[in-house]
């Protein structure tokens, strides 16, 4: 009887020890997952002129909790701060929105979204050079479904600023990627 009751007394206090570990495990998986393209100083605030409260490698798997239009709020190997937003990439690989191979596609045409699929419903039109950062702020967001691309080139992106999933469109499409059918945020065309 005794030995049965110490045994139910150290398995209590060890799921009453896990459980209060949770809490601390459970908060930090929160955010985006994203990379660090090089190594970081973090900053107690949005910028330079705060504290700095500790420092990252290169290279390093991140969790971006909220941004700013320069700066994130991230978390990562039990650090948390403000790092550059030029230096956070929200891609597969720790790399520069610029980086990676160049390819010809073509340029200088125009490109035009549709709300409805198969080229159907209310358009908005863009010539090469046009960008939109947030289609949000034009009251346009999460609402086509298919483009048509005349002699250029559209970056297209599930989020704002270029950010999360993006496609490379180089044909006309009657129907958007899943990601991207009434999810588009963002889009350059070239």
């Amino acid at each position: 009887m005794r030995l049965a009751s110490r045994l139910a007394a150290i398995a209590a206090l060890a799921i009453g020890l896990a459980l209060a570990a949770l809490p601390a495990q459970a908060g930090f998986a929160t955010g985006s997952a994203a990379w660090l393209i090089k190594a970081e100083t973090l900053h107690e605030g949005p910028g330079r002129a705060y504290d700095v409260v500790g420092q990252l490698p290169g290279e390093t798997r991140i969790r971006v909790d909220r941004c700013t239009w320069r700066w994130c709020r991230i978390h990562a190997h039990g650090a948390r701060g403000w790092v550059s937003r030029a230096n956070v990439s929200f891609g597969q690989w720790p790399r520069g929105p610029f980086t990676g191979p160049k390819f010809h596609h073509p340029r200088g045409g125009t490109a035009c979204f549709y709300e409805g699929r198969n080229y159907s419903g209310a358009r908005v039109c863009a010539r090469a050079g046009t960008v939109v950062r947030d289609l949000l702020l034009f009251d346009r967001d999460n609402r086509y479904s298919s483009v048509e691309v005349h002699g250029s080139t559209v970056l297209a992106c599930r989020d704002r600023d270029f950010t999360s999933f993006c496609v490379l469109i180089v044909e006309s499409q009657p129907r958007l990627d899943g990601f991207l059918d009434n999810n588009l945020s963002s889009y350059r065309v070239y």
